[in-house]
């Protein structure tokens, strides 16, 4: 059956995709509680504190700015049924151009903590007042924001200049390869060092007594490891490939349905489970400060790439397309009640997510989401295998 002319699931999630990734940026521009939290702190710290929220704020105009040219991007390629290979670069360009200035907004907060004296964390726990050292501090904070601050932006702007519809496409695909490679370390990286962070505040308890927390602890620290090592190896087997047409795009669809599982899964595990006594540092960061939590709509465009990846003459039956859609609609409804959870507690950091009239949504498409991302990827995978 030949594909729609005017709508697709490939189009279908873009879209889906594109509008998280701009209403959660513009949730993040317009949480205004940081303006002036400054001002709690004395002497040079003050003036860290200053830099440090304005260099992030500037980083995440960047990527709002980037996010909304993906949008306008992606619309007109749903409504020109295509988009030139020159506009198309032109736009990929501008986004990761935006992107690399985002993460680089970040590198105030991984420097200036270096120069000052309180380079150590602070909690209280039962009435004491716990410090960790600024050894620990260094390596489960400053590092990891070094590193992404630094090799995040390094790697885009390399593509950023590969990019060219007058240049060979054989080094866009390499560095565009080596930077998403990168990405999926950075996530493996800050979000380990942000368990370990929990774990030596709550202890090890906070795993053994909660079985989802163990759950998102494993799929953090190893099963990000394991897509980062399988990145590593696909990334060497493919980068020297010369045109877009050539490079397998089963395993990249397949590490995107991954990738977004595991940010949705880690989501979905407050929303099931969540309740005061694990309120945490690791719930903080990632339902709070995580501005990388819009990737959990990454499968949507994950599945249609994984649907149709052999090659464009190689179409399934219908019935994995209208699956596809229908996971497309469940998916839909889920990031719109999740994006409104967010974007209704504006200009304050307060997120609606455990409101009734949110949760009880969240729970209800977030499993069926869940089960039927899981069980068309395996559904098609299968088809493929007995196909083969």
């Amino acid at each position: 059956m030949t594909e729609p002319k005017f709508y697709s699931p490939l189009k279908i999630g873009f879209i889906i995709v594109v509008l998280a990734y701009f209403l959660f940026t513009f949730h993040a521009m317009f949480t205004l509680s940081w303006i002036g939290e400054w001002e709690a702190f004395s002497g040079s710290f003050r003036l860290v504190v200053f830099v440090q929220d304005v260099s992030a704020n500037i980083g995440i105009a960047a990527r709002l700015i980037a996010s909304a040219i993906a949008f306008i991007g992606v619309i007109l390629y749903f409504v020109k049924k295509g988009l030139s290979k020159q506009t198309t670069t032109k736009v990929l360009r501008m986004v990761l151009f935006g992107e690399a200035i985002y993460w680089l907004g970040l590198l105030a907060a991984g420097v200036l903590p270096l120069f000052y004296t309180l380079g150590f964390d602070t909690w209280r726990v039962n009435g004491h007042v716990s410090v960790l050292p600024f050894w620990l501090s260094l390596l489960m904070n400053q590092i990891p924001l070094l590193i992404q601050s630094i090799a995040i932006p390094a790697v885009l702007l390399k593509v950023v200049f590969a990019l060219k519809p007058n240049k060979p496409a054989k080094q866009a695909i390499k560095w565009g390869l080596i930077a998403a490679t990168v990405y999926i370390f950075v996530f493996w990286l800050t979000n380990t060092a942000e368990w370990a962070r929990t774990i030596i505040r709550q202890g090890t308890v906070y795993l053994t007594s909660y079985p989802q927390n163990l759950l998102c602890f494993a799929l953090t620290s190893i099963g990000l490891l394991a897509l980062t090592v399988f990145m590593v190896y696909f990334t060497k087997k493919s980068m020297a490939t010369e045109t877009l047409e050539k490079l397998d795009l089963q395993p990249i669809s397949a590490v995107i349905i991954l990738l977004g599982l595991f940010y949705l899964w880690n989501y979905l595990s407050w929303i099931f489970f969540g309740i005061d006594q694990i309120w945490s540092n690791w719930y903080v960061w990632f339902l709070s400060n995580n501005l990388n939590l819009w990737m959990l709509s990454i499968p949507f465009v994950g599945l249609p790439l994984f649907l149709n990846s052999r090659s464009e003459s190689m179409r399934l039956n219908q019935k994995f397309r209208k699956l596809v859609y229908a996971t497309q609609g469940v998916g839909a409804v889920f990031v719109a009640v999740f994006l409104m959870g967010y974007l209704g507690g504006l200009p304050s950091r307060d997120v609606l997510h455990s409101e009734p009239v949110f949760k009880v949504p969240l729970i209800i498409f977030g499993a069926t989401l869940l089960l039927l991302i899981i069980v068309t990827a395996i559904m098609i995978a299968n088809h493929r295998k007995n196909r083969a």
